[in-house]
């Protein structure tokens, strides 16, 4: 069979998956990748590590395809869009961690922008806040400690381009470039040009040579270089996307109003608002969506972002003990017919839409003596369901009208929490037969730019769900969300 291939370089993880040509999974691998926690609310990682993680992952799937007498076709990459790598193209060592997206070291920078009255500029040119989850103030972080110093030909970037350079041939030839959806994730680009933004670059004193070349989401990026991979030497790289656009784009999602709701590390709502730069919502950024170049035009979405969901599931498992595997969860929780007046507010880095409040921690409040590890479970649901709600309403209050929610993310699995959305958020919940949405959109929008899948509508065509969840009686729900707001504020 033609394949193609999705590499998914994620917070948690790497993974690498095989499509076929009805965008169903053939074969896939996954690396756990290391979290360092240098000091409270830093949060970084190696990009060395993702780096050889994402070859290995990419050679496990090749070599069995090989064996299988398959070829690839295409390679599509997606990623954690804000998380920041400052390097070297002039020499492959001379690089410093990156700082994650989850990262909240550059919170006061914010601050003072914020309060030098630089807000509203920042809000019209990119779409976004002014908030430490972002990449410029990480760049300049960077900068400012000595990180490329030393560099020849200094590099900062997000890591699709990263993974790009390195996979073409890195200091030999690689290619340096990114696309609207990762860059618009920066706070430097212009929403309404897709180009690189004097103003911003100025702003974060942000030398422009130091940034990739834009190019659409669809392009002919660069082949695997042989020296690299030579499994896969002379696989053109057709499709670049952050990882919640390419959620997006997996979730056929490409008519204005629809939504998806990804439920991984953290939870992240996107509706598509079409082909026209949108206004600006309350408690919402604005962001691309995608550029098809060649092959359509460029859409742009307005997102909602919750930093922690799956995270929180992993501090119950490995922080707490709850439980041995994630999956072992919704067991738990069920053992208990509600929360017992506990509330779950999962802010460990701060709480994102639609409250922006880089300060916030993380709490669980409401303890009596009856409460034990099923109620706090359930809560630890609950509250991934509140917390997309707080999106969806204020999505609602920007006249941003919603049908229905595609769910994917490794949360997903857990009907408990689609139940709980669905009555929320007062929308009928579909979860995807794929919970890899992710990877699913990287490699369909791989497979359109060399023709393997002719166009939009073929893929939408494609698009499967396993189960519909229904709204039920909202108001047991209500209770607990008015309940959950009251220890947000306190959080």
């Amino acid at each position: 069979m033609e394949l193609v291939l999705a590499l998914d370089a994620g917070t948690s993880g790497v993974r690498s998956v095989a499509y076929d040509e009805n965008a169903r999974v053939v074969d896939s691998s996954y690396r756990e990748l290391t979290q360092h926690f240098a000091h409270p609310g830093e949060v970084e990682h190696d990009p060395i590590e993702i780096a050889r993680l994402s070859v290995e992952t990419l050679r496990d799937v090749a070599v069995r395809a090989r064996e299988h007498g398959h070829r690839f076709v295409a390679l599509g990459i997606t990623n954690q869009r804000e998380t920041t790598i400052a390097f070297d193209r002039s020499n492959a060592n001379n690089v410093a961690h990156a700082i994650v997206w989850q990262d909240r070291r550059t919170a006061s920078h914010c601050d003072e922008l914020e309060a030098a009255g630089h807000g509203p500029l920042v809000r019209r040119t990119t779409g976004l806040v002014l908030d430490s989850y972002f990449s410029a103030t990480k760049m300049r972080w960077l900068l400012d400690h000595g990180a490329l110093d030393k560099a020849t030909t200094p590099s900062l970037a997000t890591v699709d381009t990263w993974l790009l350079w390195c996979l073409s041939g890195g200091v030999d030839g690689g290619t340096f470039a990114t696309e609207a959806s990762n860059a618009s994730r920066t706070m430097l680009m212009d929403l309404a040009t897709r180009t690189w933004s004097k103003e911003m670059t100025d702003l974060f004193d942000i030398e422009p040579s130091m940034l990739a070349e834009l190019r659409p989401s669809c392009s002919i990026f660069a082949t695997v270089d042989a020296t690299v991979l030579p499994e896969l030497a002379g696989v053109p790289i057709t499709a670049m996307l952050g990882d919640q656009q390419a959620a997006l784009f997996g979730q056929a999602c490409f008519d204005a109003g629809v939504v998806k709701a990804t439920y991984g590390t953290g939870a992240f709502i996107l509706a598509n608002v079409g082909n026209d730069v949108p206004g600006v919502f309350d408690g919402l950024v604005t962001t691309v969506a995608w550029d098809l170049g060649d092959y359509g035009s460029a859409s742009y979405a307005v997102e909602g972002s919750a930093f922690v969901a799956g995270a929180a599931v992993q501090w119950l498992r490995d922080e707490m003990g709850f439980v041995e595997e994630s999956s072992e969860l919704e067991a738990l929780a069920m053992r208990a017919p509600d929360s017992g007046g506990v509330s779950f507010v999962p802010a460990f880095t701060g709480l994102g839409s639609p409250f922006w409040r880089s300060d916030a921690r993380g709490s669980i409040t409401g303890l009596s003596r009856g409460v034990g590890r099923a109620q706090i479970a359930r809560a630890l649901i609950e509250s991934l369901a509140f917390e997309v709600r707080a999106m969806t309403d204020a999505f609602a209050a920007g006249g941003i009208a919603l049908s229905h929610i595609r769910a994917d993310g490794g949360a997903a699995a857990m009907g408990l929490l689609l139940e709980l959305q669905a009555t929320n958020s007062r929308l009928p919940v579909y979860r995807s037969t794929s919970l890899e949405a992710t990877a699913r959109g990287a490699a369909t929008l791989a497979g359109l730019g060399v023709g393997h899948w002719a166009s939009l509508e073929e893929l939408a065509e494609l698009w499967e769900f396993d189960q519909r969840f229904e709204p039920d009686d909202p108001l047991f729900a209500d209770l607990g969300y008015a309940q959950w707001l009251r220890a947000v504020a306190h959080a």
